[in-house]
């Protein structure tokens, strides 16, 4: 017997946290249950008091097939254990609620997604948590912000949509000097190319709409960390706000992590071909891809990731109208929103992900108008080139 601290990802992304009913199922089940049944009324007490391994009591606070789900993903993460939501929102703000009370202060990275800002900005600070923002590049800001106790820092490994590469070991060993717990979201990263478990992470959240469903079916999120915090924190909080995941969208997710690294290295790979082309279009004033030498964290993403991921951005000379005449252009990318799909995906981020911001935060951040964010597919990259040169040529 292989022991499973040997095996490698894409084994554990195949069997990681099997469960088999008595038929022996090769598919894993999908228990489609919000409630459970108990032989006896002494049966449903002694659940409620301390529910055994796998035992469940109502779906919003586990479910056999959310269950295995978890255990997939917190094996292939390297955390002792996960907790399956509802979306990766309700993953990031699950995560610092139920880690945080008023009069608690937060350090976070300046350059995030705008619905993580949101919960920094709006919702914590109206329930009296003080939020330090650094710029998440410059190691300075972060000596001088962690020099002052905290109990949270959060940051995304990679920024949505600037893809600026957070230094994590540095971070994290700050962090803990101050007291406080660091929280990253890995969605740029994936569970492929991260090793934020290695580099001192606490907890880890993903969006796994993205790269884990991987097709744009479902919503969902996790949380992965250490068990204490999962079972102590996590799922206490998320178990009465209602944040779970339904057990058929934790089927779909599951399935997902199965396939997960064969797509998104053939992603990464067709990334780093399209930024190198899209380098030395003379309509592109700059391209922004951890993979390219260019980029100001190369080094540090090629020390500490295990790839450069599948979202680049570049920023076309013309701004707006030019970003819009190269999208109305586009055949095969699609416009949309979302990012980590098998199907390639252009987003303007100035007027859609991060439209809220005022225009100087945006400016700080580096969204501009002529930005456009490439979430980099399954089709042929030979596809993807002619179609984006095709594009570029109509501004």
């Amino acid at each position: 017997m292989i022991p499973k601290d040997r095996l490698k990802s894409r084994t554990i992304a195949v069997h990681g946290g099997a469960r088999r009913s008595q038929y022996g199922e090769m598919a894993e089940a999908m228990y489609l249950t919000q409630g459970f049944a108990y032989p006896d009324a002494e049966s449903a007490e002694a659940r409620f008091v301390k529910a055994g391994e796998d035992e469940f009591i109502y779906a919003r606070y586990g479910n056999p097939t959310t269950a295995v789900f978890e255990e997939r993903i917190a094996a292939l993460e390297g955390t002792e254990d996960a907790f399956a939501t509802a979306s990766g929102m309700a993953a990031v703000s699950g995560a610092l609620t139920a880690l945080l009370k008023a009069g608690d202060r937060v350090v976070a990275s300046r350059a995030l997604f705008g619905s993580c800002l949101y919960v920094l900005e709006e919702v914590l600070a109206r329930f009296g948590v003080t939020v330090d923002f650094v710029d998440g590049t410059d190691a300075a800001q972060w000596v001088d912000a962690l020099s002052a106790p905290a109990q949270v820092v959060f940051l995304e490994s990679v920024s949505n949509p600037t893809l600026e590469v957070i230094d994590l070991p540095n971070v994290c060993r700050l962090a803990h000097q101050a007291g406080a717990l660091v929280v990253v979201d890995n969605a740029f990263a994936t569970p492929v190319f991260s090793r934020a478990v290695e580099h001192g992470a606490d907890l880890i959240v993903y969006s796994a709409t993205k790269h884990i469903d991987g097709q744009g079916r479902c919503l969902g999120g996790v949380i992965c960390g250490p068990r204490e915090l999962i079972r102590g924190k996590i799922e206490p909080y998320l178990k009465h706000t209602g944040g779970a995941m339904s057990p058929f969208n934790a089927w779909v997710m599951m399935n997902g992590l199965t396939t997960l690294e064969l797509r998104v290295r053939a992603q990464a790979h067709s990334a780093q071909t399209i930024a190198e082309a899209l380098e030395k279009h003379d309509a592109v004033a700059k391209v922004l891809f951890p993979g390219l030498p260019s980029h100001p964290q190369h080094a540090l993403t090629q020390a500490t990731m295990d790839g450069p991921g599948t979202v680049l951005a570049f920023d076309l000379k013309g701004g707006k109208a030019a970003a819009f005449a190269f999208m109305n252009a586009l055949q095969v990318v699609l416009i949309s929103n979302n990012l980590g799909d098998a199907r390639t995906i252009a987003t303007h981020p100035a007027t859609t992900t991060h439209q809220r911001l005022p225009d100087p935060q945006k400016e700080t951040l580096g969204i501009t108008p002529g930005l456009i964010r490439l979430s980099v597919g399954l089709e042929a990259v030979e596809d993807l080139l002619d179609d984006l040169e095709t594009a570029l040529a109509a501004i």
